[in-house]
């Protein structure tokens, strides 16, 4: 399976408004989402889960869940992300359906060697730059640690780049050897955004499907 080049993170005050960002960014075309909802019960989370489901399916765009893999399987997302290097992506893979992928958060050149060693889909690094929404305690790698972890790990698996991301950063970004981003802060403020990220990251789906078909 491609993995997209360019990951929606969910970002709202509100579940409602988490929902309404989702459909803001499907509509703005945008190929995956993750519904990234902290600090709210398992029920209410396979609620709005299925919600979300329910919006991206409409727009045949990819849904991940992050972190609760049981909820990513019942909701048939199209898989799960796991944020915490102690989750591991072997034995979540056990409980989900084998079509559903895996995406783990990294921050370390070791993290991401440690990921690749339990076959994930997709890494996320970061982070980029320091943001209000994304924990402190996470080192800034910037591009220099960007290039310097794309270029020791030498990997297919895709590796996005996330953290305070904006449209002016995507074309230094690339040249690292990142293959694509996750970006939450600069769409929400303006869905619009998608198309231009699209186009700087050569994602749209027609050239995917040519991509893949060459």
């Amino acid at each position: 399976m491609i993995i997209p080049k360019l990951h929606y993170i969910s970002q709202g005050n509100s579940t409602k408004e988490h929902l309404e960002n989702i459909q803001k960014a499907c509509t703005s075309g945008v190929e995956l989402v993750q519904l990234r909802l902290k600090n709210v019960s398992e029920k209410k989370l396979l609620k709005f889960s299925k919600e979300a489901r329910e919006i991206t399916s409409h727009f045949q765009t990819r849904l991940i869940i992050n972190e609760h893999y049981k909820i990513a399987k019942e909701v048939k997302a199209d898989g799960v992300h796991l944020e915490e290097i102690a989750s591991c992506p072997t034995k979540t893979r056990q409980h989900l359906y084998t079509w559903q992928i895996i995406g783990g958060t990294a921050n370390t050149l070791q993290d991401c060697k440690t990921l690749i060693d339990k076959d994930v889909d997709y890494i996320s690094i970061g982070l980029f730059r320091s943001t209000a929404t994304t924990d402190s305690l996470n080192p800034v790698l910037g591009l220099n640690g960007f290039t310097a972890i794309t270029k020791a790990l030498k990997t297919k698996t895709p590796i996005i780049g996330i953290g305070g991301i904006t449209v002016k950063d995507v074309t230094d970004i690339l040249e690292t050897g990142i293959s694509g981003i996750a970006v939450s802060q600069e769409i929400t403020n303006n869905f619009n955004t998608i198309r231009t990220f699209n186009q700087l990251l050569n994602a749209s789906s027609t050239e995917e499907q040519r991509y893949t078909f060459k």
